[in-house]
């Protein structure tokens, strides 16, 4: 599998050579019969370095449909499900998701977990984890409401999307964005997948500024990986579904959605491989505030105030000198949730495990286990390689509202969690 490489990059591509207009991008006949459609993703008047779109050369444009109608989903709700969620400034965690156990796809299987934010106001965002086992089909997808990452955690897949193909397996993210059509299959061999879904109705992902770090760390535009062109040009019976205003519809369609033959533009799908973060931290004393791991941003109206930062915590070094170097006890004005991709995460290396996760709302205490305190207190305090972890964290200036649902789907939320702390002594002598 073949990518373009970069991030914030206006790309072209075609998958017949010859097919993508020079000069224009909307002449009176396209090469091959091909249709002209444009996909904006920023206002046609925002600024250069924000304004997003795409020209996509079509075997059929996006008009040739049937009519929607509303589908509904039982697991992925939204903020207009009053009622289906809960205000509470509790620490919670949850044990691993189950895997599926009866047929089920990627569509299906959205279940959420939390929300903080909803379309209409184009802010906050919502946390879902999925779980499938199955393809999707003629069944495709596509999200007028937000921008789509997925952190896997198990399996391997293919997404289909308008631009071209993208494969995903733990340790990668994919991003698709607000609007493209897309379908995802197992890959060959992969009989389940799990892993951490966010949509983001805010401004798009984007990378952060270094600032005092110079030109260079953290993920490098250079890593990011973008499909090629490649379509289908087939007929049949199909279902486009669309997630529009906190629900779903859907509409018939006698053809594939995914008939772009060629396109160019900078509105685009993408994966990035998190093994390829430039981690940077301390080579004294203390522990460097999390920020220094952000991969991506989405920012808010607030300078220096992220709608949602996306950050990882990858195997490092650590060297630390007359520090307790776990992450210390912490109450933020910002609001946490944390999944776990692999191994375990230092902070907390029992009750934590993959596929489970923590929400923190703001001024909520935590930090490390009373384990884990102790460990970290007696520790010799010599180069530590944290190897076989990669914990990440979803933070974002508005409180999370956990679903009822997941607080009360059986097993799945850690009653005693709070427990961890309680065993902490006091030590004021």
């Amino acid at each position: 599998m073949k990518y373009l490489q970069g991030f914030g990059n206006h790309f072209e591509s075609e998958a017949r050579s010859g097919i993508l207009p020079k000069g224009c991008n909307s002449p009176q006949k396209v090469e091959g019969g091909l249709y002209a459609e444009q996909l904006s993703g920023a206002p046609f008047t925002a600024p250069r370095h924000r304004n997003l779109k795409t020209w996509l050369y079509k075997v059929s444009p996006s008009v040739v449909q049937g009519r929607f109608v509303e589908a509904g989903h039982p697991t992925w709700i939204s903020e207009s499900s009053r009622g289906r969620f809960v205000k509470t400034p509790e620490a919670l965690r949850f044990h691993p998701f189950p895997l599926a156990q009866e047929g089920v796809d990627f569509l299906d299987s959205i279940f959420t977990y939390a929300i903080n934010g909803d379309p209409y106001r184009n802010s906050g965002m919502a946390i879902h984890m999925v779980s499938f086992n199955r393809g999707m089909g003629n069944r495709y997808l596509y999200n007028a409401d937000a921008e789509m990452m997925l952190v896997l955690e198990q399996g391997e897949i293919v997404i289909h999307t308008e631009l071209g193909v993208l494969e995903l397996s733990p340790l990668f993210i994919g991003v698709i964005p607000r609007g493209m059509k897309f379908r995802i299959d197992l890959k060959a061999g992969c009989t389940s997948v799990r892993g951490y879904l966010a949509e983001n109705f805010g401004l798009p992902f984007q990378l952060p500024e270094l600032g005092p770090i110079g030109a260079n760390g953290l993920a490098s535009p250079r890593d990011f990986e973008v499909p090629m062109a490649s379509y289908e040009s087939k007929s049949g019976d199909f279902e486009l579904f669309a997630r529009y205003q906190g629900s779903l519809w859907k509409a018939p369609l006698q053809h594939s959605p995914l008939d772009t033959v060629a396109w160019h533009g900078n509105y685009v799908p993408y994966r990035y491989d998190l093994r390829k973060f430039n981690t940077i931290n301390t080579v004294s004393f203390d522990h460097p505030d999390p920020s220094i791991f952000t991969v991506l941003t989405s920012p808010s109206s607030i300078p220096g105030t992220a709608n949602i930062d996306f950050v990882i915590f990858p195997p490092r070094w650590m060297v630390a000198e007359n520090t307790f170097r776990p992450p210390y006890y912490h109450r933020n004005v910002m609001n946490e949730f944390m999944g776990l991709i692999e191994g375990a995460y230092d902070a907390k290396e029992t009750g934590f495990k993959p596929a489970g996760a923590s929400i923190h709302n703001a001024f909520t205490g935590h930090g490390p286990d009373a384990d884990g305190y102790k460990k970290a207190s007696d520790m010799k305090l010599e180069p530590v390689r944290y190897e076989n972890t990669m914990a990440f964290m979803w933070e974002s200036c508005f409180p999370f509202w956990p679903a009822e649902q997941a607080l009360k789907k059986s097993g799945l939320r850690d009653q005693d969690y709070v427990d961890c702390w309680q065993d902490l002594p006091r030590n004021f002598h």
